[in-house]
C-alpha cells in the first residue's frame, strides 16, 4: 500500500470506522498495512463493525493465488440522521443516511417568532412522519442536527439574545429534543451549518472557505483548515453586524446603527423598494422583481452586493479564503448580487489575497442547511470515542 501508516492502535473499532468512512473498499490485509495493526486485531474490529452494520461486504479483491480476499466498506445505510434548517420564515427538515444523502425532506413556511415549543414541536412531528416514510425507526437514529437563525452557543446548544427569535433566549433546544426523541442533538446557527453543507458537498478540497448567507439577514460561516471555525463562544462570522461608514443613520434591529444587515439584507432592500412604490415584503419579493426586469430592484441588488463587498474585502484580508460562496434567498436574483461583491472585493483587497480567490453562487442551494446539520451530527456521532462507547468496544480492545 502506498502512503503513510495510519496509527489507530490506541483506539478501538471507532478509529477503524473513521478510516473507512471514505467509502473505499479494502481487504483486511490492506487495512492492516494502513494501520500497522495485526491482522487478528483488524479481523476482530471488522467483525464488530459488521455486527453493528457500520461496514459491509464489498466484493472480493483480485486473487494472487488461492481464494480471493474479501473486501469491506463503510455502510452509510447503517443508521440515519435527522436534520433541521430553521430560518426566519421557513423550516426545512430531512432524514439522511450516514453519508449525508437526503432520503426524505419536508419544507413549510414557518415563523420562528412563534417560539421554541411551537417550532420544535412542528419539527418533531415532521421528523416522525419522515422516518415512517423511509421505513426507519427510533433505534436507527444516530442523532439530530439543527440550525437556527440567530447566535448560538454551540457547547450548550442554547440561543443567545437572538434578535428575531422572541422567547428563544437561553432555551435548552438540545435537552428539549433529546427528551422527546431519545438521541443526542447538536445545535448551531443556520449559516454555520450551511457552510458545512456547501463545503461537504461541493468544496471538500477547499481548506479555507467562507459562506455568506444573504436573506432576511446577513451572516457568514467560516471553514478553516477544513473544519468549521466557531470562535471562542460560537460568534465567529457575524458579518451582518459589522458597520458600514455610509449607513451611520440607519438603525439595525440589534440596536446599533450602520450594520451591514440593516443596509444590504433582503429585508432592508424590500423596505426601500416599498418606499419607492414597488411593494415588497421579503427577499423573495425582491428576487421576483429583479428577475422580472425591475430596474429599481436590479440596481438595489447590485448595490447590496457592493455594500457586502466592502465588508468582505476586509474579511478577505483577515481570513484569506480560497472560496467565498454566496447563498441565501437573495442570491437567487442572478449574477447582479455576486457581480457587486466581486467588483469591490477584487478592487479593495490585496492582490496576494485575491489571486486565486473564487467568489461563486451556492451550488447546494436550499439543501445546504439540512445537509450541513446532518454532517455536524454524523461527524459527532461517528467520532472514534463515540463509536467505541456505542459498541462497547473500549474494554474489548
Amino acid at each position: 500500500m502506498e502512503g503513510p501508516v495510519i496509527n489507530v492502535g490506541d483506539s478501538g473499532a471507532g478509529a477503524l470506522l473513521h478510516l473507512m468512512r471514505d467509502g473505499q473498499p479494502r481487504t483486511r490485509a490492506e487495512l492492516a498495512g494502513l494501520t500497522g495493526l495485526a491482522r487478528s486485531t483488524i479481523a476482530q474490529r471488522i467483525d464488530t463493525l459488521l455486527g453493528a452494520g457500520f461496514v459491509g461486504p464489498a466484493g472480493e479483491a483480485t486473487s494472487t493465488g488461492g481464494r480471493p480476499p474479501a473486501r469491506f466498506a463503510f455502510n452509510p445505510a447503517a443508521r440515519v440522521a435527522l436534520a433541521a434548517d430553521i430560518g426566519a420564515t421557513h423550516g426545512r427538515v430531512a432524514v439522511t443516511d450516514l453519508a449525508g444523502r437526503v432520503l426524505a425532506e419536508h419544507r413549510d413556511e414557518l415563523d420562528v417568532a412563534l417560539g421554541p415549543e411551537t417550532v420544535l414541536d412542528w419539527m418533531i412531528e415532521r421528523f416522525h412522519e419522515l422516518l415512517a416514510g423511509v421505513g426507519r425507526g427510533q433505534r436507527d437514529l444516530i442523532g439530530i442536527g439543527v440550525g437556527l437563525p440567530g447566535p448560538v452557543e454551540h457547547s450548550s446548544g442554547r440561543p443567545v439574545n437572538p434578535p428575531i427569535m422572541p422567547g428563544w433566549d437561553n432555551f435548552d433546544v438540545q435537552g428539549y429534543l433529546r427528551e422527546r426523541l431519545g438521541v443526542a442533538a447538536l445545535v448551531d446557527n443556520d449559516v454555520n451549518i450551511m457552510a458545512l453543507g456547501e463545503h461537504f458537498t461541493q468544496w471538500p478540497a477547499a481548506a479555507h472557505l467562507m459562506f455568506v448567507k444573504v436573506a432576511t439577514g446577513i451572516g457568514s460561516g467560516l471553514i478553516s483548515h477544513g473544519r468549521l471555525h466557531r470562535g471562542a463562544q460560537g460568534a465567529a462570522g457575524d458579518l451582518g453586524h459589522l458597520q458600514l461608514p455610509h449607513g451611520a443613520d440607519i438603525v439595525c434591529r440589534c440596536g446599533n446603527t450602520g450594520c451591514l444587515e440593516a443596509i444590504a439584507s433582503g429585508a432592508a432592500i424590500a423596505a426601500r423598494l416599498t418606499g419607492q412604490g414597488l411593494p415588497a415584503k421579503s427577499s423573495r419579493d425582491v428576487v421576483t422583481l429583479a428577475r422580472g426586469g425591475s430596474v429599481e430592484a436590479l440596481h438595489a441588488v447590485r448595490q447590496a452586493g457592493r455594500d457586502i463587498g466592502e465588508v468582505l474585502a476586509a474579511a478577505v484580508s483577515l481570513f484569506n479564503p480560497s472560496v467565498i460562496v454566496i447563498g441565501g434567498s437573495l442570491a437567487r436574483a442572478g449574477e447582479h448580487l455576486i457581480a457587486g461583491v466581486r467588483e469591490v472585493v477584487y478592487r479593495r483587497s490585496l492582490p496576494l489575497a485575491t489571486q486565486d480567490l473564487r467568489i461563486v453562487q451556492s451550488r447546494t442551494g436550499d439543501r445546504a442547511g439540512v445537509i450541513g446539520a446532518a454532517v455536524m451530527v454524523i461527524d459527532h456521532a461517528l467520532a472514534p470515542s463515540q463509536v467505541d462507547a456505542m459498541l462497547g468496544t473500549q474494554s474489548a480492545r
